[in-house]
């Protein structure tokens, strides 16, 4: 079992407040991806769990032992780096089984373990090879086989395919989340990439400000953001904002129009909505097309609405240019509204 729980931990770097009350559980076996744009803590977060940080307070626990007060090779985790860090001097044989060596594993445990992790990332063929014959996305597949051949409880991996191109980018995570399936592995993994987020991810935790905003599946940080930060940064083009008034009981006034919302005694709502659950209609948000971007399948229209820039993704069969007015109905199941005083989701 490698559940692991960072528990109340937060780190200061003389006056900066990195991280603040960090509570978090990972399952046993889980993906666990940390989202955030740059500078939100989530690379301080994970050199804590790995050891190669320390936290000004809390604790952290892997497989129901604490491990904070532990070096990293006594953790039972292995990293995998944005750099590879793969050894020039080495094989590709060498790199895998270097901390095997040592280890001081027997020399058949470690053919074993290199040449079943090497097999697991289709590399197998390239043992004999040195690094400086192989290409970026080889590199990284000896990286990430080299972690796994230590078999460790908990693999960490901090924005291990930014370097690669977006080809090799998509190839690599559909390895990436079969290998770990398979390897019953605990991972957790940062990157500021929602793409790659949504596609590895059992969970999501977004961090914003040294804080986690929302912890839970793909979709449901999708569907259901809990803060106005999520809802802004999640999705490409991400959710659209309005203000909302007060029109009775359960009704909102939203650029000239009576939607249905919560019920609540609040003086101004936001409302918000996704792009793609924006529909032409006889009655809506009255919009002015500004640019018409065609996307294939889809036009990525950004128009404004009651002065707002506002985006929608229209059916490619839609005739519609810059300057055309148009008339945008937002799927009433799929709207969300936040409070803007505390910018979270009202329930």
């Amino acid at each position: 079992m490698a559940e692991i729980q960072i528990r109340n931990v937060a780190k200061k770097f003389g006056s900066y407040q990195a991280l603040q009350d960090i509570d978090l559980t990972i399952a046993d076996q889980e993906f666990m991806v940390l989202l955030g744009a740059s500078g939100c803590g989530k690379t301080t977060l994970l050199r804590i769990i790995a050891g190669l940080e320390s936290a000004t307070t809390g604790e952290v626990w892997i497989g129901g032992r604490r491990v904070d007060h532990l070096a990293p090779k006594d953790r039972g985790i292995a990293m995998v780096f944005q750099n590879y860090a793969v050894f020039p001097h080495l094989t590709v044989s060498g790199n895998i089984g270097f901390g095997l060596r040592m280890q001081k594993l027997p020399k058949a445990e470690i053919t074993r373990r290199v040449e079943r992790t090497a097999e697991l990332m289709h590399i197998e063929k390239l043992l004999k090879r040195y690094s400086g014959e192989l290409s970026g996305g080889q590199r990284q597949r000896v990286a990430v086989a080299r972690a796994l051949a230590m078999e460790p409880d908990v693999i960490l991996m901090d924005e291990p395919l930014s370097n690669l191109d977006a080809l090799l980018r998509l190839e690599m995570r559909a390895e990436l989340k079969g290998v770990l399936a398979d390897s019953n592995t605990t991972a957790i993994y940062v990157t500021h990439d929602q793409v790659e987020a949504m596609s590895l991810a059992d969970r999501i935790s977004v961090m914003h400000g040294g804080r986690i905003v929302q912890a839970a599946s793909p979709i449901d940080v999708y569907r259901n953001p809990a803060a106005e930060f999520v809802a802004g940064f999640i999705g490409n083009p991400p959710m659209n904002f309005l203000e909302a008034s007060p029109a009775g009981a359960g009704k909102w006034r939203v650029a000239g129009q009576v939607l249905d919302g919560p019920k609540t005694g609040a003086a101004r709502l936001r409302m918000a909505v996704r792009p793609e659950d924006l529909h032409p209609a006889e009655a809506g948000l009255e919009a002015i097309a500004k640019v018409v971007e065609p996307l294939g399948a889809h036009l990525l229209v950004t128009c404004t609405v009651d002065g707002a820039m506002f985006r929608a993704v229209l059916d490619s069969d839609l005739s519609l240019r810059a300057g055309d007015r148009l008339t945008l109905a937002p799927l009433s199941e799929r709207i969300r509204w936040f409070d803007p005083e505390t910018t979270l989701a009202i329930a």
